[in-house]
């Protein structure tokens, strides 16, 4: 796998919570999160969010300034979450005028990323869902949701995108919150040019298991996208840094992403709240990435496959220690 790692910007930036609204530490420019991010050996990557580090006003500026800093654009975000409009829905919401506006701001960053040659944005309809029971007309939601995908989809076929899903928050049940069932619409609408972002802390929060989400993707369309990278306990998005939590599991995860021949980007996405030194963050994650990417590459693949015939377990621990630590 030719891996190479970018970072949507908030890895650098200041990070606010409903307890400390106004971040953790400075607060922090867009320019102060380039430089930054020049400082982490191995990145060549940025995402933007719409709204948040770009707008209709500058986004040409904003895209020269990344190519300037010696960075592709990787991913293009568009903002279908801050706003307090959306707080009842996007895609699905029950307004049809909130669902244009929605599918409209798609279309913008699919425009920005067509123009720049990125050609890639990532949609997360985190408000489209419910919170209370008999609050939510289910089969009226998917249709709304599947009429806007498509739309999107028609909109620029040459243009990638990847649905981004989340079992939870900012409601308590988001409508699409795992990968099967990102897999069901996308594959609903079957268009070359959608698939999934694989937030693989939304799937810990889920319970998923990584490195099967990467083959289920692969088995039932190939529509791994894309990946935003970071960690978690499970009950909520924490967005860590890689592996610091569940770290033998992305040795397994890193195989399965060789196994099924992914070559998109490795992308982080955490948000460090106390960590003052957001170059270290960066720095510290991609050397956990790197650690666990040659882990995998040390697992002889023979006797991977003899493993998953026999389902020795304890072989696979033998096998996976050896990977990690040697002896």
């Amino acid at each position: 796998m030719n891996r190479k790692y970018s970072a949507v910007a908030v890895v650098f930036a200041n990070c606010a919570d409903r307890y400390v609204l106004q971040g953790y530490t400075e607060s922090r420019t867009f320019d102060q999160m380039l430089a930054d991010a020049q400082q982490v050996e191995g990145l060549t990557g940025i995402e933007v969010i719409g709204g948040w580090h770009i707008n209709d006003q500058n986004q040409h500026a904003v895209v020269k300034q990344i190519h300037d800093a010696g960075f592709q654009l990787a991913c293009v975000i568009p903002e279908i979450w801050a706003n307090p409009k959306w707080g009842w829905g996007t895609l699905a919401a029950t307004d049809p005028g909130i669902r244009r506006d929605a599918i409209d701001r798609i279309k913008v960053a699919m425009d920005l990323a067509a123009s720049t040659g990125c050609n890639h944005v990532s949609p997360w309809p985190g408000h489209d869902g419910w919170d209370y029971v008999f609050q939510a007309d289910y089969l009226k939601m998917y249709d709304w949701m599947l009429e806007g995908l498509e739309a999107c989809a028609n909109h620029n076929p040459n243009v990638k995108i990847s649905l981004e899903f989340k079992p939870k928050e900012p409601r308590m049940h988001i409508m699409i919150d795992s990968t099967a069932k990102a897999l069901l619409f996308v594959n609903t609408i079957n268009k070359p040019n959608l698939g999934i972002n694989l937030d693989v802390g939304h799937a810990n929060m889920g319970g998923e298991t990584l490195a099967e989400a990467v083959a289920l993707m692969k088995r039932f369309g190939n529509r791994l996208l894309h990946l935003h990278l970071n960690d978690n306990y499970r009950a909520t998005d924490d967005d860590m840094i890689p592996g610091s939590v569940h770290t033998l599991e992305w040795v397994e995860f890193f195989y399965w992403l060789e196994r099924t021949g992914y070559d998109g980007w490795l992308s982080l996405d955490i948000f460090a709240y106390r960590e003052r030194d957001k170059v270290a963050v960066g720095r510290e994650a991609l050397a956990w990435l790197e650690t666990f990417a040659k882990a995998a590459e040390r697992i002889d693949k023979q006797e991977a496959e003899a493993i998953f015939a026999s389902g020795d377990a304890m072989q696979a621990q033998a096998m996976l220690r050896r990977a990690l630590f040697g002896g």
